[in-house]
């Protein structure tokens, strides 16, 4: 009899065949659970693990490991998004280029550690030139991970205040990974969309946003589990990229269309999966990770990776 993995994931593509159980790791079936805002999944691995098998924020799981929570990645990622246009800002602020966030005060939806805020203040730092010391980032949430201390230059939004009116009304010049429509905000990087594949096409940045984690104890007591895991997510995956390859999607969504626009500019799998075509990534979140103040050190991929799937690429 099969053993059942209570596990969750974002319903796409390349991982509905998971859902739907058409695919399934050897000796074990997916008992997937819906959580329709899947940071909720997140929070209740990193806390109770609820989830036998749980996709996870990429930073997340790396200041979750570094505070010994008892669950490994496979090298799976499901999920790619470019961040340059994650940074907002009020035109009447006074912010004509990005270094004028030295000094300010700048918004940051949920927790220091979300994954798209230190990709985007990468950018800030690698691509601009901003001194982050330099900035105050107000966080409108707490962490996933409630052990995490941040920098001192990190601080809660004042109770009953929400970013959004606090950027429409210049009590703050920006914010990081909210959304708003208003007539004075705008992206701070102009045209990201495009910004993000040239960073793509002229050095390879192609940001990790998810990777996906199991139960230690599980991975302990039956040792293929990593390695069927990763087989079935390869497996679940590869139509998905047929029918993209092929434009056989109907109604391509916004996340397909990227997808297929990176596929068209690297001419590759726009969702690799195995440590080997995704160094590079790992390696620069956790630099990032390291500079803003959120990991105090580097891991190896062997310490990032479950034993047997190091060596994998699908």
């Amino acid at each position: 009899m099969n053993i059942a993995l209570k596990t969750v994931f974002r319903p796409l593509g390349h991982t509905e065949l998971l859902k739907d159980g058409s695919v399934t790791p050897r000796g074990f079936e997916i008992e997937y659970e819906d959580v329709p805002v899947l940071i909720q999944a997140f929070r209740r691995m990193v806390r109770n693990l609820e989830f036998d098998v749980c996709e996870l924020a990429f930073t997340t799981y790396l200041c979750a490991k570094s505070h010994g929570k008892p669950f490994t990645a496979i090298p799976v990622f499901p999920a790619r998004v470019f961040h340059h246009g994650a940074i907002l800002y009020n035109t009447k602020a006074g912010i004509r280029n990005p270094k004028d966030l030295e000094g300010r005060t700048v918004g940051v939806h949920r927790g220091y550690t979300v994954t798209t805020g230190v990709w985007a203040r990468s950018i800030l730092e690698h691509e601009y030139g901003v001194d982050l010391k330099k900035v105050t980032w107000l966080l409108s949430g707490d962490e996933h991970v409630e052990e995490f201390r941040p920098p001192a230059n990190v601080v809660p939004v004042e109770r009953g205040k929400k970013l959004e009116d606090m950027l429409a009304a210049r009590e703050i010049p920006a914010a990081i990974n909210i959304e708003l429509d208003h007539p004075d905000v705008k992206p701070l990087i102009p045209n990201p969309k495009e910004a993000g594949f040239e960073a793509l096409r002229t050095r390879g940045h192609y940001p990790i946003n998810h990777t996906v984690v199991v139960k230690d104890e599980l991975l302990n007591a039956h040792p293929n589990l990593a390695t069927d895991l990763f087989d079935a997510f390869v497996a679940a995956k590869r139509p998905y990229v047929e029918q993209l390859k092929k434009d056989q999607i109907a109604s391509p969504s916004k996340t397909d269309q990227t997808y297929k626009r990176v596929m068209d500019i690297t001419g590759a799998d726009p969702l690799p999966y195995g440590v080997r075509p995704n160094r590079q990534m790992i390696e620069a979140v956790m630099q990032y990770a390291g500079e803003q103040g959120i990991l105090a050190r580097s891991f190896t991929m062997e310490d990032l990776f479950a034993p047997g799937t190091l060596d994998l690429v699908g």
